[in-house]
């Protein structure tokens, strides 16, 4: 293989995702991991991932969002395997904090999102799974529901190698004036994507790490009841806590449920293992104990570790780097991109091409911390 015209640098969905739009575009594409794609390192692994159109006031990414659905769905036609579960999002509004899910209510009705809005009393008698005592509403998202990662994934490396792609692995790292080298010699190519995650930030010192901070979320999967089919995605949503700093999904394909009580933590990216901690265990368990009462006796299955890389507004980075103009930055996804992929990678690859110039929002400069109500993942 000669030199390729793009190279994208990340095999996860962000990755992934760009390389496949630009070899559909008729470019040669290489697309580079340290690891195989969908290693446990990754952030875009783990068995599911939330799919919802809930993003406050923001109409850009609930467009997307809705976008993403579709052709979701129209991936998993093409690859003949199951890749989304559409069993709905319900988000829980805590008394006194509604200003996110108050603006994400407007927002729908602004786009014609369906949904419908729940009591503290309704939401007992249609979802009897959650204790609802200090909520004083429910938005549920019927066309929303879950992905399952690890498989996206892999269904679009397959896709992409369909396409003409090839993949290779490597380490890339880059120099002093964040030139980008793959073992120790110059990466070259017309363009190179990169669109490593949380090491973008590392990689990149001067250019992405003052806008970048590094997060790790614990997960824990717990064991639905014993001939209980209550818990299971057929009859249980996926579902968003903010008052409690919580998000969580039903089982499905036998994993147990899902939950997680986001307490940023620190990681070194290369050499910590990827367990959870024990106060994430004593934490998790006693959100479940509080939240889902049915689950407060039942064995923890599962764990995952997961790390992600947020802006300070909590908005994708999709731009060029200053100095090395074939350079463009892929990521940043603050925790919301993994639902996004198939438009996110096509955006990406249009801006890679120069078929357009990137969004506002997406630019290096100008990032400043939001407000939860102005936020679009409501943090």
């Amino acid at each position: 293989m000669g030199k390729p015209e793009a190279i994208v640098v990340g095999a996860g969905i962000s990755g992934v995702m760009t390389a496949l739009h630009l070899a559909r575009r008729g470019l040669q594409v290489a697309l580079i991991d340290r690891w195989e794609p969908g290693h446990p390192r990754a952030s875009s692994t783990d068995y599911n991932r939330v799919y919802r159109a809930i993003h406050g006031r923001d109409e850009f990414y609930t467009k997307w969002v809705r976008d993403a659905r579709l052709r979701w769905l129209e991936l998993q036609e093409e690859i003949g395997q199951r890749l989304y579960y559409e069993c709905g999002a319900l988000i829980l509004a805590t008394e006194g904090h509604c200003h996110w899910e108050d603006a994400t209510a407007e927002t729908f009705e602004k786009l014609s999102v369906p949904y419908y809005r729940f009591s503290q009393e309704e939401l007992a008698i249609r979802f009897p799974q959650f204790d609802a005592s200090n909520i004083s509403y429910g938005l549920y998202e019927p066309e929303a529901g879950m992905l399952m990662a690890h498989r996206s994934v892999m269904a679009g490396v397959e896709l992409f190698k369909r396409a003409g792609g090839i993949v290779l692995r490597g380490k890339v790292t880059t120099d002093s004036q964040e030139r980008l080298h793959l073992e120790g010699k110059p990466l070259e190519a017309d363009l190179i994507v990169v669109a490593t995650g949380p090491w973008m930030s590392e990689m990149f010192p001067r250019t992405i790490k003052p806008i970048s901070t590094i997060v790790a979320i614990n997960v824990l999967y717990t064991s639905t009841p014993e001939g209980n089919t209550q818990f299971d995605q057929e009859n249980m949503p996926c579902w968003i806590d903010h008052g409690e700093g919580s998000f969580g999904m039903p089982s499905v394909e036998g994993h147990g449920v899902k939950a997680a009580v986001v307490i940023p933590d620190k990681i070194d990216l290369d050499n910590d293992e990827r367990l959870i901690k024990r106060a994430s265990i004593a934490r998790t368990r006693q959100y479940i104990q509080k939240r889902l009462p049915a689950l407060a006796n039942e064995r923890i299955v599962d764990s995952k570790f997961n790390q992600v890389i947020i802006t300070p507004d909590t908005h994708f980075v999709v731009d060029w780097h200053p100095e090395h103009s074939n350079v463009l930055f892929a990521g940043g996804c603050s925790g919301h991109l993994f639902k996004h992929g198939p438009v996110f990678g096509d955006f990406v690859a249009g801006v890679g091409v120069r078929d357009y110039a990137t969004a506002d929002r997406f630019k290096i400069a100008g990032r400043r911390k939001l407000s939860p109500a102005e936020s679009p993942s409501g943090r």
